[in-house]
């Protein structure tokens, strides 16, 4: 390339540089006052709008001017503000060379001054306020009144933290829930239509019939789930989604042994919504409402505090002693203050719940320099989406003012996928985030593997031992750690502070002492009332913890009476069984179910339910159809043969054989005693009642 070619190329790019902040300082200038400023002709204006309008990087619309004179105005989009901070670093260099290069041929030696890449860049980004999708208090009341009469729709716990963050611009630049261009774009590429970097789909999924209820172009309220109605928002796409699509593409398979899988598959509504959202109130938390910031709130925590460079360390998980030194690590690293960003909005089922965690994290804050690190609770629905999902963290975190982000080790990741084997590699997550860093605009900290060196007394990263084959190394996996809380074993002070266990051991007391649900499920006849019975009875006479059967039959009658057997009826009667066997669970007592409950999906999320409070142990009684049907007390599978019964399950109706129950109960020619002390014994190994 030759010297003029240079020269052209960068004053070209001086020029777009310029154009850009001018166009995100005065996106109303008149194209002469534009001219001016840049200091080009208007000729030369006109071709680098018409070369920034059709890169993405500048959008015009038309308006009236002062003088009635229909005139143009221009905004800078994301792409647009990514190329102009590009530019500026690129302005920078040239300038500190062009500097360096005059201070040398003035002093014959060089300015001194630190190259542009080792500098603290200005932390405008960081610092300064982002857009949110509230309207004022004033407009909020009067809006608050219109959309009383708009068509409404109540939010699920997992949209209403995915509106919170819209909201209160936490997934800035998102203006609302995903269009059907937009969403396709996220799942193709992980980009908005605009070409803007977003890897997670947003979108208001609800049921068909809603759906059909709506027109394009219309408004319609979004609610809590107590009626208050905290958003407005104009359904301006609607289509129906290939989830299998969308579950290959975000999270890498069509596997519902994934959650965010499972979720889509199962629990999500079967049409999607997009449009833009106009916000009117936050939801209302009214636990730890202290350590809840918004991006703005927390960005202005920062300037108060003079941080210029702040650390996130994204978990979902209690802090024990490896945490705490690799974010003190973490903090050393990049020079900057730590900020401690926990999700307490839906995270992995079967985790710890979100009070236990808080009181946890709070327990062992003081053992952080309080002048340089802070906590703050994020509300956010985890789709466990691993690299994605730590590419969708980093940029929250920048959102919310952080210019640093702690990547961990299989960061989001959900498990073991249906053939037992890891969804994603170790080091994926980090693959992908260093791949989109400088775009990002957040910089990723690797998390380091961190384990108790005994003869040294203190926690070093793994890697990093030169004596491995001469030291003692101590390590303790979150499962090693569920088996020692459940069985009451010391967990030792090396591993955890005491006060996270105190607070962990009055949350989960040893198994022995924890409610837990017994879920008998088979075909009509294959005798799980009678199991269910004699079980109830052989638990009560141990003692110890109330026992309550809910016997399909019972439920019916007392819980169910006005639901008939269609799969959504069935479905629902399941669900609520679930209900009250979690509440059950959760207060400490054993609850003893017996429905027919045919379909996996239904059982798996009652699982998930129950599994918030306790042990959930599903017993599949193997009784053969044709055995059930020569028992047949009741007449039943009579009836169904004959078709008068109608969805009748194992005749007309498909019944999903458990994969993987806890335990599996053969009945024929074996005593209704011998089959519940089976249970017994399976309990007892579990630990879920004491072996006398």
């Amino acid at each position: 390339m030759g010297l003029s070619t240079i020269k052209s190329t960068s004053e070209h790019e001086d020029q777009m540089f310029r154009l850009l902040r001018q166009v995100d300082q005065s996106p109303e200038a008149s194209q002469r006052v534009m001219a001016a400023a840049i200091g080009v002709s208007l000729g030369r204006l006109n071709g680098l709008l018409k070369q920034a309008t059709e890169g993405g990087l500048v959008e015009v619309t038309a308006r009236n001017g002062p003088d009635k004179r229909a005139r143009n105005a221009y905004a800078i989009t994301p792409r647009g503000q990514a190329e102009k901070e590009r530019l500026t670093t690129q302005f920078l260099h040239r300038k500190f060379a062009e500097y360096d290069a005059l201070h040398a041929e003035l002093t014959g030696a060089a300015s001194g001054h630190t190259p542009l890449n080792n500098r603290t860049k200005l932390m405008e980004h960081n610092l300064a306020p982002i857009p949110e999708l509230y309207v004022s208090y004033d407009s909020a009341q009067k809006l608050k009144v219109e959309a009383g009469e708009l068509v409404s729709h109540d939010l699920t716990p997992r949209q209403i933290c995915d509106l919170e963050l819209l909201m209160n611009g936490g997934f800035n630049p998102l203006k609302g829930f995903l269009n059907e261009e937009d969403y396709n774009g996220v799942l193709d590429n992980m980009r908005l239509a605009d070409g803007t970097l977003w890897p997670m789909p947003i979108n208001l999924d609800v049921s068909e019939d809603f759906a059909a209820s709506l027109e394009i172009g219309q408004d319609i309220a979004l609610r809590d789930q107590e009626g208050v109605i905290l958003a407005t928002m104009t359904v301006t796409d609607r289509w129906e989604p290939n989830k299998s699509r969308e579950a290959e593409k975000v999270f890498g398979a069509d596997d519902q042994a994934h959650p965010a899988v499972n979720y889509l598959h199962n629990q999500a509504g079967k049409i999607y919504l997009g449009g833009p959202v106009t916000g009117i109130q936050q939801p209302v938390h009214y636990d730890f409402r202290a350590r809840r910031d918004t991006p703005n709130e927390l960005r202005a925590y920062f300037r108060k505090m003079g941080w210029r460079k702040v650390v996130a360390f994204q978990t979902r998980n209690p802090l024990h002693r490896a945490h705490q030194e690799l974010t003190f690590r973490a903090a050393r690293e990049a020079q900057a203050n730590l900020l401690i960003h926990p999700v307490v909005g839906l995270t992995k089922p079967g985790d710890v719940d979100h009070f236990t965690r808080v009181r946890c994290y709070e327990a062992v804050l003081d053992k952080y320099p309080q002048s340089t690190t802070s906590m703050s609770l994020l509300n956010l629905a985890m789709r466990m989406g691993g690299p994605r999902e730590a590419v969708w963290h980093g940029l929250i975190r920048k959102n919310h003012g952080c210019t640093h982000f702690i990547v961990g080790r299989d960061h989001a990741g959900p498990g073991k996928n249906s053939k037992g084997e890891d969804f994603y590699g170790p080091y994926d997550a980090q693959d992908l985030f260093r791949e989109h860093e400088a775009e990002m605009g957040i910089e990723m900290v690797d998390f380091k593997h961190m384990v108790w060196v005994d003869e040294r007394a203190q926690y070093e990263a793994i890697d990093e031992i030169e004596d491995k084959d001469n030291v003692t190394i101590l390590n303790i996996s979150g499962t090693e750690l569920r088996r020692r809380l459940q069985e009451g074993l010391e967990i030792p002070e090396w591993f955890s502070f005491p006060e996270v266990v105190k607070e962990l051991r009055r949350t989960r007391p040893p198994r022995s002492k924890q409610g837990f649900t017994v879920f008998f499920t088979g075909f009509s006849g294959s005798g799980k009332s009678t199991i269910a019975n004699a079980l109830m009875v052989k638990l009560m006479e141990m003692g110890g913890r109330p026992v309550t059967l809910l016997d399909g039959d019972i439920v019916r009658k007392n819980l169910s009476s006005e639901l008939g057997f269609s799969k959504e009826h069935r479905d629902l009667n399941i669900r609520r069984i679930g209900y009250v066997a979690s509440e059950i669970t959760k207060n400490g007592g054993i609850a003893i179910c017996a429905p027919i409950a045919p379909y996996a999906t239904t059982r798996r999320a009652v699982r998930e339910d129950v599994e918030n409070f306790g042990a959930f142990v599903e017993v599949h009684v193997a009784t053969s159809i044709e055995e059930c049907e020569r028992r047949d007390r009741k007449g039943l599978y009579k009836l169904a043969r004959e078709g008068k019964i109608k969805e009748f399950t194992g005749i007309s109706d498909p019944y999903d054989v458990p994969e993987d129950p806890e335990l599996r109960v053969e009945t024929e020619n074996v005593a209704v005693d011998n089959c519940a002390h089976q249970v017994i014994l399976k309990l007892e190994s579990m630990g879920l009642i004491a072996a006398e």
